[in-house]
């Protein structure tokens, strides 16, 4: 039995979730989608013969979508999942979960008050790579592990997205745009954060964007875009996070690095659902290795939802669920209230990371 799955927005992300749910997960089936501006609904149409609604109101009020997809903004996450929890519907949303910490336990609340799913982006942390890196920590390779050292440098995204002005407005900027990805593997490597202590910048008040679309347009830049982070972990663990929309990577800078007592292993870019895992012992030099993880080591975006759906199914916890998703956005909005408070912010919520995926082929087709 399929479960179907209504998008509410079909932006430059969308084009996956439509590949990888028509022609991927078997699970899964697109009962339709709409979007603010009818041209993208109509070009979904289109190119995979969906359904289009008028709008969302219309979407959530049909009985044949089980889940609605939301693929909105980071700021109208809140308002579209609150409006489809309420017309009775589960809800899978991009990342985050909300622009802020009260928004986010807002949702959660009321999900579980009408019993009702809500689950979310990211889901890399389901593929191979990361899937692949806990299990060799959770087999003791590199020891317990005692620390870490994460960075996502990058210069913005002016210079390619057409339309990139939400990701220096509320809900945008590095941590709650990438740390998302971040923040999710170290979690499912090293189990819940206990505190946070960060540093901020706005390193530039403007930005221009040089894309095509809106070339020569100045965006005034409202939240930091440059975060310097310590997190520790209820393990004992501790480590340092920069995300920065402001500065140019350096070759050889690792995406993610984890100290245990014997080694240490690089974890690939949590952007990706793949990439090469490498670990080191004692003073050896760091080797690849390879992930016992066959499946979802390629562009496997919706993996999250098509588990969400069978935990549906099977009533278990989805792997992808709230309680991930809030935990981290308490951590990601966390940083910045230390930040402006000058000192360590505690981490209200608890997180039981899930089973892992199960080795082999794929689950879900």
């Amino acid at each position: 039995m399929t479960t179907k799955i209504g998008f509410v927005g079909v932006g430059d992300i969308s084009w996956i979730y439509l590949k990888n749910i028509t022609q991927r997960f078997k699970n899964l089936e697109v009962a339709g989608v709409c979007d603010l501006i009818p041209e993208k609904a109509q070009k979904a149409n289109d190119m995979y013969g969906v359904k289009v609604y008028n709008d969302m109101y219309a979407l959530f009020a049909d009985e044949q979508v089980d889940i609605v997809l939301n693929l909105t903004r980071p700021y109208e996450h809140y308002d579209v999942t609150k409006a489809a929890l309420l017309a009775g519907k589960h809800v899978y949303c991009e990342k985050p979960l909300a622009a802020t910490w009260e928004e986010g336990k807002e949702l959660v609340a009321l999900a579980k008050e009408k019993g009702l799913r809500l689950g979310g982006a990211p889901d890399t942390f389901l593929g191979a790579g990361i899937q692949g890196c806990r299990a060799f920590i959770e087999e003791g390779l590199i020891g317990r592990p005692v620390g870490f050292a994460a960075h996502m440098l990058c210069h913005g995204h002016e210079t390619w997205h057409p339309d990139p002005e939400f990701y220096y407005k509320h809900g945008g900027g590095p941590m709650l745009d990438m740390g998302p990805y971040y923040v999710t593997a170290l979690v499912q490597c090293m189990g819940p954060v206990k505190g946070v202590m960060a540093m901020t910048e706005i390193s530039f008040a403007t930005r221009t964007i040089t894309s095509e679309r809106l070339h020569g347009t100045i965006i005034d830049v409202d939240v930091p875009t440059h975060y310097n982070c310590l997190l520790r972990f209820a393990s004992g663990a501790t480590g340092t996070l920069v995300t920065s929309f402001d500065v140019f990577p350096m070759p050889g800078v690792r995406n993610i690095e984890i100290y245990g007592e014997l080694g240490n292993i690089s974890v690939p870019d949590p952007n990706n659902f793949g990439g090469e895992i490498a670990y080191k012992l004692g003073k050896d030099d760091f080797a690849a290795i390879d992930t016992p993880f066959e499946a979802y080591g390629d562009n496997s975006r919706g993996l999250g939802l098509a588990d969400m759906a069978q935990a549906l199914q099977e009533g278990r916890p989805a792997r992808a669920g709230c309680d991930l998703t809030l935990h981290v956005l308490e951590v990601l909005t966390a940083l910045r209230r230390s930040s402006e408070s000058g000192r360590e912010v505690v981490i209200e919520s608890n997180y039981a990371v899930q089973a892992s995926m199960p080795q082999g082929e794929a689950v879900f087709g």
